[in-house]
């Protein structure tokens, strides 16, 4: 393969600190690399560096010669005084380019909702990084840069521009905290820290599995190698069932490797210490509608949310996550029915707005101030203990709040929520500007975290890692619960878009035959036997979630009372574990009967 750029020796410092030293690498036509660090280790840098944006201040970049570069940077190069079809599409009117089946596909997945005669300058902006996303993929390239390419995109945009840019011939290098991107695209993977690049073959489970290695051969003692990369290894062998889609590294030397490493988390211990805390009456949603403008995002929404739940949130943008999380925080209200908060609960809510800080206060001190120790199911941790695990160290112990990054003040906006203790935690799209490296301490910190927790994030691969369930909101005005995660949301939204879409096809008359959609075949007519069928059914369904409702809340009770017997709680556990799953069965079978009476 034909190398597209090499750097030979190449070194880059800003002030005193050198980001890249003595740095030796290259890009060949049609490989696909990840690049991983923490923030401010210098991944932009090598970006620029590899785009010619920066000089390097010794070393020598060579490029093929008429290599051409589509670079995606953390701005954005849009003319304001453009519309938004200038910027994107060059003019074109919509019957020039709807003839192009690739720039159909590019214009509905990232320009979906924006009015393509509207001014750039009135954009906000996740939807200028949209742009600017799809501008660039409408053009060819021999080599794509991307520099975090996924923020402002949903799950399901995710999904969409991780397929697209595997069917490309052109290179690619991408910086992403997006661990699930990086599996499904990249092939190599680059690791840039202190001054140097690693580079790993395969995606991020491959380079888990690789740097575990690396520092297991490295180590002299068994200690050095009970770190947060082997427990992140533990997870991608054994801690997500419904994950299709893992990577296939080398499974003989993962088990090797992990052979003693326990589950990332206990969930029966968390369980039990979260209803010693919490008691059995947790968040309930209960008959509740909820309007935002002229959107109707609830409609009669019931939902029991129990002690311990580990809850993930997903759904298109504007679909009403975050009000989702408003509503149980008590930070909105239901225009009708209620949301009731147990009497033991204390919540914690992580927006996706900054806080306002004292600009003139330091980090240590201001943590001090809030507590001095943390207890989670795994023991007590001090403040400072917390600070460095979150990657304030050295002199950002007693910087100054005004001087800290925007990663750093969102790292510190959830230090301080953890350090105040809640029992309830609400997350809204808490991976926002953080690092691989600072994903890691929080999911090791959420693994000892005995509470209940609920998480609205576009990061497929956090919400696996870090929630046992995940629940969406599909636009029917429910919160729905998926048996099988963020694949099952998926191939919903992925059916509904095609139902959709033989709907709006024209009606007899218009070239078209009447054989109706098998959506529409399914409904049962009215006073007819299958809707008789269907009605009996839902009514014999809501007698017995009833029952296994009351049966939940039995067994929750018999589990705090035998907190400290541990063979009974395991018999408790297998049986709540049971109701559970028969729950499950059930509301899927709900939702079958109903949708046959819409």
């Amino acid at each position: 393969m034909a190398n597209l750029i090499n750097l030979e020796r190449v070194s880059k410092s800003y002030g005193i600190r050198p980001l890249l030293s003595n740095v030796s690498l290259g890009i060949t036509a049609g490989e696909r690399i990840g690049i991983v660090g923490r923030n401010g280790d210098g991944k932009t840098t090598l970006l620029e560096v590899l785009t010619g944006i920066e000089l390097p201040d010794e070393g020598r970049v060579s490029k093929a010669r008429d290599l051409h570069i589509g670079y995606l940077h953390q701005g954005d190069e849009l003319d304001d005084t453009h519309t938004v079809r200038e910027s994107v599409l060059r003019g074109k009117l919509d019957h020039e380019w709807a003839a192009e089946q690739a720039t159909r596909e590019i214009v509905a997945e990232l320009l979906i909702g924006i009015d393509l005669d509207r001014p750039v300058l009135g954009l906000s902006g996740g939807e200028r990084r949209r742009c600017s996303l799809a501008a660039l993929l409408l053009d060819e390239h021999d080599l794509v840069i991307l520099d975090e390419p996924t923020n402002h995109l949903d799950v399901e945009a995710v999904t969409w521009l991780a397929k697209h840019l595997t069917g490309l011939t052109s290179a690619l290098v991408v910086v992403t905290h997006d661990r699930w991107f990086l599996d499904a695209v990249c092939h190599r993977t680059w690791e840039v820290h202190d001054g140097a690049v690693d580079s790993y073959e395969g995606g991020y489970a491959a380079f888990v599995l690789a740097k575990a290695e690396r520092q297991r051969q490295a180590a002299a003692s068994e200690t050095r190698r009970q770190n947060l990369v082997r427990k992140e290894l533990a997870w991608l062998r054994r801690g997500a069932p419904a994950r299709t889609s893992k990577p296939k590294f080398r499974i003989e030397a993962a088990n090797a490797l992990i052979d003693d490493v326990p589950p990332p988390r206990d969930r029966m211990e968390l369980q039990r210490f979260a209803t010693q805390r919490l008691g059995k009456d947790v968040l309930d949603v209960e008959d509740v509608d909820l309007t935002r403008g002229e959107r109707q995002l609830l409609s009669h929404a019931t939902w029991r949310i129990g002690p311990g739940d580990r809850i993930g949130i997903v759904g298109v943008n504007g679909a009403g996550k975050s009000s989702v999380l408003n509503l149980l925080s008590h930070q909105l209200a239901p225009d009708h029915g209620r949301v009731k908060h147990g009497r033991t609960i204390a919540l914690a809510h992580l927006t996706q707005q900054i806080d306002e800080v004292d600009p003139a206060a330091r980090v240590l001190e201001t943590v001090e101030s809030i507590s001095r120790i943390t207890r989670t199911a795994d023991g007590d941790i001090s403040a400072t203990s917390m600070l460095e695990r979150f990657g304030f160290t050295g002199d950002r112990l007693t910087a100054r709040l005004g001087d800290l990054s925007g990663g750093e003040r969102r790292r510190f906006q959830l230090l301080k929520l953890l350090l105040e203790e809640p029992n309830v935690l609400l997350l809204d799209e808490p991976t926002n500007d953080l690092d691989i490296d600072t994903l890691n301490v929080l999911e090791d910190f959420l693994d000892g975290w005995p509470g209940t927790l609920i998480v609205v994030s576009h990061d497929r691969y956090f919400l696996e890692r870090v929630t046992d369930s995940i629940w969406a909101l599909l636009g029917d005005g429910q919160i729905s619960m998926l048996p099988n995660g963020v694949d099952e949301y998926l191939e919903r939204r992925e059916a509904g878009l095609r139902n959709d879409a033989g709907a709006a096809l024209p009606g007899p008359g218009k070239g078209t035959d009447q054989t109706p959609s098998p959506a529409v075949s399914q409904k049962a007519k009215p006073g007819s036997a299958e809707e008789r069928t269907a009605r009996k059914a839902i009514s014999r369904i809501d007698k017995r979630l009833a029952k296994v409702a009351e049966l939940v809340e039995s067994l929750n009770a018999e589990i705090a009372a035998h907190a400290q017997d541990y063979g009974k709680l395991a018999d408790l556990s297998a049986q709540l574990d049971a109701l559970h799953a028969e729950r499950e069965e059930l509301e899927l079978e709900w939702l079958e009967a109903a949708e046959a009476l819409e």
